[in-house]
């Protein structure tokens, strides 16, 4: 009896912490509903901000004419197609929930 109480450990010890390991990281990898409120708030956090740099720039550039802004400028399409998309994808997961 004392030779078949390592093996039963090996039989169910082993397996139960692979596999509790296993959903482990799979849930580790999940991004919760918090997470998703998060996201969303610095994205909104982050469109706000650069609103405000776009402001300054233009204050900037009006009273500086050689003024040359560093950043990306102001309403360039092809800047903008990136939001647009993100834009579109939070719509139509808050027309889902």
């Amino acid at each position: 009896m004392e030779e078949a109480i390592p093996i039963i450990a090996i039989f169910l010890g082993l397996p139960w912490i692979i596999l509790h390991y296993i959903t482990r990281w799979k849930t580790a990898a999940t991004i919760t509903s918090d997470d998703e409120v998060l996201l969303e708030e610095l994205y909104n956090l982050a469109k706000r901000l650069d609103e405000r740099m776009d402001t300054v720039e233009r204050l900037v550039a009006s009273d500086n004419p050689e003024f040359k802004p560093a950043r990306i400028m102001h309403d360039m399409e092809i800047d903008n197609e990136p939001l647009r998309e993100l834009d579109r994808l939070l719509a139509e997961r808050g027309d889902r929930k």
